[in-house]
């Protein structure tokens, strides 16, 4: 995939995201997804495990149209407690990096009154970008 991050050179350079990212190849648009398992059960209540498991559901996802982490453009974040957030983001690099990575996409967070899943703690949303078969195969 052909992709670059959008970086102002008189910028500080942000922590744990990218200022923008420009890309080429195939959008995907992921919906908002909830730290739930497969099967629709939240196995925590933990804001740090509900993050992960919300992650890895997006890789899952993500998978079905041929992406991988690296392929993401932006992450929308809503959030029901940004004092519980702040003081979870030591534990949020360590999963992101576990389930993500290294790759830091365009990022926002928002704290929300409610999520319509009355369990949830935290719902992302999740573009990426696949790169075009042809582009897969070069070096």
């Amino acid at each position: 995939m052909k992709m670059k991050v959008l970086q102002p050179p008189h910028w500080a350079k942000p922590k744990g995201y990218a200022n923008g990212i420009a890309a080429r190849g195939t959008l995907v648009f992921l919906s908002g997804m909830v730290g739930w398992n497969p099967e629709g059960r939240f196995e925590t209540h933990d804001f740090v495990g509900q993050v992960r498991q919300a992650l890895k559901n997006i890789v899952e996802v993500l998978a079905e149209a041929g992406g991988l982490p690296e392929h993401l453009v932006r992450l929308t974040w809503f959030i029901t407690d940004r004092e519980e957030y702040l003081a979870a983001l030591p534990q949020l690099g360590v999963v992101y990096r576990e389930v993500i990575g290294p790759h830091y996409p365009a990022m926002s967070v928002v704290q929300v009154q409610a999520l319509v899943e009355p369990e949830a703690k935290v719902e992302i949303e999740a573009t990426a970008v696949v790169p075009d078969p042809a582009e897969r195969s070069l070096p």
